[in-house]
């Protein structure tokens, strides 16, 4: 066997082990592997130092000298590569690949929201990352009134930048959309809430949707119970309601108007509303005419009998009250006093007489 040797111990036995020479050789060996590989370790920890604070001294270094805001948006669906991308050609952030590798690094890809951001050039990178992630957002108020037909909220959304008109149209407008809700009505008219509302642009159209119509089931929910008593469903109550509010803009007239129509309901008379008219029409020029009441059509209660198919526009929790608690009146009848307000009547002489009363009025005016 090479490199070994026999030879006696300090007490005389005998031992065979290595040589000196074989031990010296291999030691020598066991350094010079140590020797490199100590070397490698501190150049890998210097490397690691220098990326390290490269990374670090990009991330905290403002973006550009001039400060300046630029309103930028992240849209639903947008991924970090998306995000970066659009930032660098805004002229946001340099060197988009270091931005990728160290957003991915700290964690910042997987929650980054979608919204608009005020951001100014001067902004180091790593503060525009925290505050994607943080959905510090601009947002912008919209205030629905009562009473507004889809149609018209699609317009008003569109002119604050937070929807496209047509986009919002189709969605309200199609039967899938509705019954995805849980509705059994031909599309959404009735169920866009109306009220002051909080909005970022970046949003889908379909995510402002799902906004207006949260906020009608959060309206209704606490009627449910009395919705059942009435032996109504949810979407004739909304009928109703939208109606009322389309007759007036008196919230203490609206209990004693759906009296009337819950009145003829019941005893088997058209309706005959003039608002329900008018959003039959496909262009409506705001002049109603006798042949515009004669013109057939669903939404033509002078024509129809019962509900039409649908709302006419998107009531307030004020008209969904009123049809659920209305006044206790015998009333059949009303008629327009010019000033906003009526006069109800029981019988269709009292209201011929109530007519001619307040249109000779008017044309005296």
């Amino acid at each position: 066997r090479p490199h070994l040797c026999r030879g006696f111990g300090p007490s005389g036995e005998i031992y065979e082990g290595l040589s000196p020479i074989y031990l010296r050789s291999t030691m020598g060996s066991c350094s010079l592997w140590k020797n490199r590989l100590f070397i490698l370790i501190f150049f890998f920890l210097l490397i690691s130092v220098l990326l390290c604070g490269g990374a670090g001294y990009y991330l905290l270094s403002p973006g550009g000298k001039k400060s300046h805001d630029r309103m930028f948006v992240v849209r639903e669906g947008m991924t970090l590569r998306d995000v970066a991308d659009k930032l660098a050609s805004e002229n946001i952030i340099t060197r988009r690949q270091i931005f990728l590798i160290c957003a991915r690094l700290l964690g910042y890809g997987r929650h980054i929201k979608a919204g608009e951001y005020r951001l100014n050039l001067t902004m180091p990178p790593l503060v525009i990352l925290d505050m994607l992630n943080r959905g510090e957002i601009v947002t912008y108020q919209v205030t629905i009134p009562e009473g507004f037909t889809r149609k018209q909220i699609a317009l008003l959304l569109e002119q604050k930048g937070l929807v496209d008109r047509n986009e919002f149209l189709k969605l309200t407008g199609d039967p899938g959309v509705a019954r995805g809700y849980g509705l059994s009505a031909p599309d959404l008219e009735g169920y866009l809430y109306p009220d002051t509302y909080r909005f970022s642009r970046g949003l889908s159209t379909k995510s402002v949707i799902d906004v207006l119509v949260q906020r009608f089931r959060e309206v209704i929910r606490p009627y449910r119970k009395r919705i059942k008593e009435t032996g109504m469903t949810v979407e004739q109550v909304v009928i109703l309601a939208s109606i009322v509010e389309k007759e007036t803009g008196r919230v203490n007239e609206r209990p004693v108007i759906a009296s009337v129509f819950l009145n003829r309901l019941r005893k088997g008379r058209r309706l005959e509303s003039d608002p329900t008219v008018i959003y039959g029409l496909k262009n409506f020029d705001g002049n109603l005419t006798r042949m515009d009441l004669r013109t057939p059509s669903p939404y033509n209660t002078y024509l129809i009998h019962g509900l039409p198919p649908g709302a006419i526009a998107n009531p307030g929790k004020e008209a969904i009250r009123a049809v659920l608690y209305p006044a206790d009146t015998a009333y059949l009848y009303f008629v327009s006093k010019n000033d906003g307000s009526h006069c109800f009547s029981e019988t269709l002489s009292a209201h011929n007489r109530a007519v001619r009363f307040y249109q000779k009025r008017r044309r005296s005016r």
